[in-house]
C-alpha cells in the first residue's frame, strides 16, 4: 500500500454512472461555463526531474535499466485503458491547448484528481466510478446478482460478452500482446540481474503476469535485499476502482537503492513484532502476527508509471499488499528518498510558512517528514488483516470505504509507532515536537489532493478528530501550533478506534464515519485557498528518461 503518498496514488469518488463512459463525450452537467485557464491548473504541480547516480551499477545492471524502461511504459500503456476507458492517443491529439494537454497526461484523462475528479474538459461528463474496470452501464444490483467466482478478483476485467450478458476477463487476456512482450523483457532483464535474489523474483514475475497468480512472485520479491536496483511492477493497488475497491491497476516503478540510508533503518524492521503487541486496542484487535521479515530500504525513484504516476505521486511504498505474503512474510517498506525531498521543499515547507506560527514552524524538519512517511508505510503492515468474525478481509469487509480508513490508519499509526520507539531509547533522529508538528503540516499538504480521494478523505478523518480532541490551536491570524500532550492522547485514541473499526468488518460505521467526518469544513477550506492563492504546487510531475541518470564511470 502507498502513500500515495503520503504516497502519493488516489482512489476515485464514488460518482454515479451517468455517463456512457469515459471514451465517449457526454454531455451536459459537466459542461464547464467559463473558460478554464489551463496554465494556471498546470501550475498546481511543479516539474522534479528524475535521477539518480548509477555510476556504482555493473554494466550488466545498466543495460537492464533499458529493458526495465520499456517495461514501466507497457505499464503505463495498459493503465490508460483501466484509467480513462478510450484510447490515449486519439484522446490527447484531440487536444488543442498544449497547457490542456500537459494536465490531461498528469491526470490520465479529463478528470481533475485535485478538484474532486470534475471534468476540466468540456466535452466530458462524471467520470465512472469503475473507472475502464467495468461496463460504464452496469449497475451495483446486476453486479451482486450475477454469480461468478471471478467477479470479484484483483486481476480480472468485467465485460459485456456478445449476447450483453456480464463475463469476467482476466487481464494476462485482456491485454495480451502487451503482457506477452512483458514477460519475455521480465526475463531478459532477469539475465543481467546483479544478484539472485532480484533475478529469481523478475522470473517469477514474468512467470506471473502470463497467469495472474502474484503470490509465488510477491514470496520471492521479500527476499530481495542484496539489489542495486529495485523493480515494482504489475497489477497492485485498487484505489482507481471506486465503485468497490476490487480492481488493481497496473503500474511500475525503477528504483535505485541508496545502500548507506538502507542500512541506517535496518534495526528497526527487528522491532515490529513488539511494537505489534502495544498497539492502542483491545488484545483481540492485535493477535494476528505479521511477518518479522519486513525490509526497511531508501531508493531514489527514476521512473514512475500508471497508476503510480497519476496526479498526486507517491513517496513511499509499502508492499505486498497480499495478506497472505504479510502474514508470512511481512512487508518491505520502501521510502523514494528523492521524491519525498521534492515534496518537502517545493510544497511542505512553503506551506508550513504560511499557516503555522513562527515557533511551529520551526519544528517542520525534512527528517521528521521522512521518518513519519516510512512509518505510514510501517503502520500498513501492522493490526489485523482478517475481520474478528471469520468472514474474510478486513479489505472485503470494508469494499471501498477500505482504502480511506486503511490510510487513516496508517497516518496515526505510524506517529505513534514513533513515539512508542522513542519511549524505547530507539528513535532519536527527530524529536517528538519535530515529528507531530511535521505530521501537522503534512496534513496541509496531502489534503490539497481534495477529498474524494483515500488520502484525503484520510486525513480531513485525522485533521476533524485532532481538532476535537484540542490536540492543536488555531489563533487569530490562522495561524497553527500543536499541543503536544493532547496530541499525544488523542493519537493513540485514534489509532485504537480505527483498528477497532477494521476488526469488526464493520461497513456501515465506516463508511458513516468517512461520510461525515473526511471532509474539508469551511475553515480549514478557506486556509487552504490562502495557501492556494501563494501559488505554492500541490503535487509534483516528473520528466523521467534514461539520459537524466548520472554515470561518472563513463568520465
Amino acid at each position: 500500500m502507498k502513500i500515495k503518498n503520503l504516497v502519493m496514488i488516489l482512489t476515485l469518488c464514488a460518482a454515479t454512472m451517468s455517463c456512457a463512459s469515459s471514451a465517449k463525450h457526454c454531455a451536459s452537467s459537466a459542461k464547464l461555463e467559463t473558460k478554464t485557464n489551463y496554465a494556471d491548473l498546470t501550475k498546481q504541480y511543479a516539474k522534479v526531474q528524475l535521477t539518480s547516480d548509477i555510476s556504482h551499477l555493473s554494466d550488466n545492471e545498466k543495460q537492464m535499466l533499458d529493458y526495465l524502461y520499456e517495461i514501466g511504459n507497457i505499464m503505463d500503456d495498459i493503465f490508460w485503458t483501466q484509467q480513462f476507458g478510450g484510447d490515449k492517443e486519439t484522446f490527447l491529439n484531440s487536444i488543442q491547448d498544449p497547457d490542456a494537454r500537459l494536465f490531461a497526461e498528469i491526470n490520465y484523462g479529463p478528470w481533475n484528481h485535485f478538484d474532486n475528479l470534475a471534468s476540466f474538459l468540456p466535452e466530458y461528463g462524471e467520470m465512472p466510478a469503475g473507472a475502464g474496470f467495468y461496463p460504464a452501464d452496469m449497475t451495483k444490483e446486476e453486479f451482486e446478482a450475477w454469480d461468478n467466482p471471478d467477479k470479484t478478483s484483483l486481476y480480472t476485467l468485467i465485460k459485456r460478452d456478445e449476447n450483453g450478458q456480464l463475463q469476467a476477463v482476466w487481464f494476462h487476456d485482456a491485454y495480451a500482446e502487451q503482457i506477452n512482450r512483458v514477460a519475455e523483457l521480465l526475463n531478459k532483464a532477469a539475465d543481467l540481474a546483479g544478484d539472485k535474489e532480484f533475478a529469481d523474483y523478475l522470473r517469477l514475475r514474468a512467470k506471473a503476469v502470463l497467469t495472474d497468480d502474484y503470490f509465488e512472485s510477491d514470496m520471492a520479491w521479500m527476499d530481495v535485499r542484496n539489489n542495486n536496483v529495485d523493480f515494482v511492477v504489475g497489477p497492485i493497488e485498487n484505489y482507481v476502482d471506486a465503485l468497490y475497491g476490487y480492481k488493481a491497476a497496473h503500474e511500475a516503478f525503477i528504483l535505485i537503492k541508496d545502500q548507506a540510508w538502507s542500512k541506517q533503518l535496518a534495526r528497526y524492521a527487528e522491532l515490529l513484532p513488539v511494537l505489534q503487541t502495544q498497539l492502542p486496542v483491545a488484545e483481540e484487535y492485535k493477535k494476528e502476527k505479521p511477518g518479522a521479515d519486513a525490509d526497511l530500504a531508501v531508493y531514489d525513484a527514476v521512473f514512475y508509471g500508471g497508476d503510480c504516476n497519476m496526479a498526486g505521486k507517491t513517496i513511499a511504498i509499502n508492499l505486498p499488499n497480499d495478506e497472505q505474503v504479510q502474514l508470512q512474510k511481512g512487508t518491505r517498506k520502501l521510502q523514494l528518498k528523492n521524491a519525498m525531498k521534492a515534496k518537502f521543499d517545493n510544497i511542505l515547507a512553503p506551506i508550513a510558512d504560511v499557516l503555522m506560527t513562527p515557533e511551529a514552524r520551526a519544528n517542520v524538519k525534512f527528517e521528521a517528514f521522512f521518518a513519519n512517511v516510512m512509518f505510514h508505510e510501517v503502520a500498513h503492515g501492522m493490526g489485523i488483516k482478517n475481520t474478528l468474525d471469520g468472514q474474510g478481509t478486513v479489505r472485503h469487509a470494508l469494499k471501498e470505504q477500505y482504502s480511506g480508513i486503511e490510510e487513516a490508519k496508517a497516518d496515526i499509526l505510524g506517529l505513534y509507532l514513533i513515539t512508542k520507539l522513542y519511549e524505547m531509547g530507539e528513535y532519536d533522529n527527530s524529536t517528538l515536537e519535530e515529528n507531530y508538528t511535521t505530521f501537522m503540516a503534512g496534513i496541509f499538504r496531502s489534503v490539497r489532493f481534495g477529498a474524494a480521494s483515500a488520502h484525503g478523505k484520510a486525513n480531513m478523518l485525522t485533521f476533524n478528530f485532532l481538532e476535537k480532541e484540542n490536540a492543536f490551536t488555531r489563533n487569530e491570524e490562522g495561524l497553527y501550533a500543536i499541543n503536544f500532550e493532547e496530541m499525544k492522547v488523542a493519537v493513540a485514541k485514534l489509532g485504537g478506534e480505527i483498528l477497532k473499526a477494521q476488526g469488526d468488518g464493520n461497513y456501515e460505521f465506516v463508511k458513516e464515519w468517512i461520510a461525515t467526518e473526511g471532509v474539508i469544513k469551511p475553515t480549514l477550506q478557506a486556509d487552504l485557498d490562502k495557501v492556494n492563492g501563494m501559488g505554492i504546487p500541490t503535487d509534483i510531475y516528473y520528466e523521467m528518461s534514461p539520459e537524466l541518470l548520472i554515470d561518472n564511470s563513463k568520465n
